[in-house]
């Protein structure tokens, strides 16, 4: 193997691992009280190896319980949602997939929010019913839509799927909107979470995430041979040896298994599964092989950065982060739809 390019291999992952330890250092620092570095590194310490500490108690509060959650959070619902848009992107063979263009984040809002609206509370499955019945329905959205665009087009060219999409996304933002019309106060209160948001999320939502992604990711981690043999044609994977139907069904299913997971605990976050891939695929090329953890890292620093802004922009208020991954991710998606369709003319 070439000298230069382990070299470059490794600068890409240290460069990545950087950005993303400087950016959840931002995310604790940041906010109505500013937290100095040396008292987060002091407050590690302390928890880690047990060393004295003069940082006082209300700013250890601060730290550990409201925003070292919240940036790990955020952290891992990014990457998540990164790893997932990869997966859709590779598996489709185009870059306009991701989970919240082809109306899969919808569908998990969908699930989400009839667990709160009828009080679901599955005695089998205790707390995690949330999470299960929004990846459930992120599943069978996908495969409808998958559906669709198969009998509509036999090619299933991407521009269908994603006007199918924006049609789930339309039908789905409907069957909300009635929900909440019917509901009282309390559901009223979830069209901000269905927003985007990780504000006021302990370690609670993030052990029940935390399952959910380790699974999800390890499912797509690994399936990094078949993603590159899918970007060639499903012929082409069959070809050398790949078990075609059977490994679109785990990546699938993985894929769905993030996006319902991170849509039940912090909301519909759009675009940052079509943004990071992108992004990252210009840094390191189309090999799942690095595209995979280096959308992980990027996921999860560019999620942590959008909720600071979130909650700095116009602070003592705060933004959904919905609202600025939106902001970003719209004009994206534009201009790789404009180049998509002018390829084909």
């Amino acid at each position: 193997m070439p000298k230069s390019f382990i070299q470059t291999f490794l600068n890409n992952y240290i460069i990545a691992s950087t950005i993303a330890i400087i950016a959840l250092l931002l995310g604790i620092s940041i906010g109505s009280q500013s937290i100095p570095f040396s008292s987060i590194w002091a407050i590690f310490a302390h928890h880690l190896f047990h060393t004295q500490t003069d940082v006082s108690a209300t700013v250890s509060q601060i730290i550990v319980s409201i925003r070292l959650p919240r940036v790990v959070l955020a952290f891992l619902i990014g990457a998540a949602l990164a790893l997932a848009g990869v997966a859709f992107q590779g598996l489709l063979k185009n870059v306009l997939a991701d989970p919240y263009t082809i109306g899969v984040s919808s569908g998990a809002a969908v699930g989400a929010v009839i667990v709160f609206f009828f009080h679901l509370h599955l005695p089998l499955l205790g707390r995690f019913t949330l999470p299960i019945v929004s990846i459930i329905f992120a599943l069978i959205t996908l495969l409808f839509v998958l559906l669709f665009a198969r009998l509509a087009e036999r090619n299933m060219a991407m521009e269908t799927i994603v006007l199918i999409g924006i049609m789930m996304n339309a039908f789905f933002g409907s069957l909300i909107s009635l929900m909440v019309a019917l509901s009282g106060e309390e559901l009223r209160q979830v069209i901000g979470w269905l927003m985007g948001s990780v504000a006021m999320r302990g370690w609670s939502y993030v052990s029940l995430f935390f399952p959910f992604f380790v699974i999800g990711s390890i499912g797509l981690f690994v399936h990094t041979r078949e993603l590159n043999a899918f970007s060639f044609g499903e012929q082409a994977a069959a070809s050398i040896g790949v078990h075609v139907l059977q490994r679109k069904l785990f990546i699938l299913l993985s894929a769905s298994l993030l996006t319902g997971a991170a849509v039940a605990v912090s909301g519909t976050i759009g675009f940052v599964g079509l943004v990071i891939p992108h992004m990252t695929r210009l840094i390191c090329g189309a090999n799942h092989k690095r595209l995979l953890p280096l959308s992980f890292l990027y996921g999860g620093t560019f999620l942590v950065l959008a909720d600071l802004v979130a909650r700095t922009i116009v602070a003592p208020r705060e933004l959904p982060i919905g609202v600025i991954t939106s902001f970003i991710g719209a004009p994206l998606f534009a201009i790789l739809l404009f180049k998509s369709l002018k390829r084909k003319t």
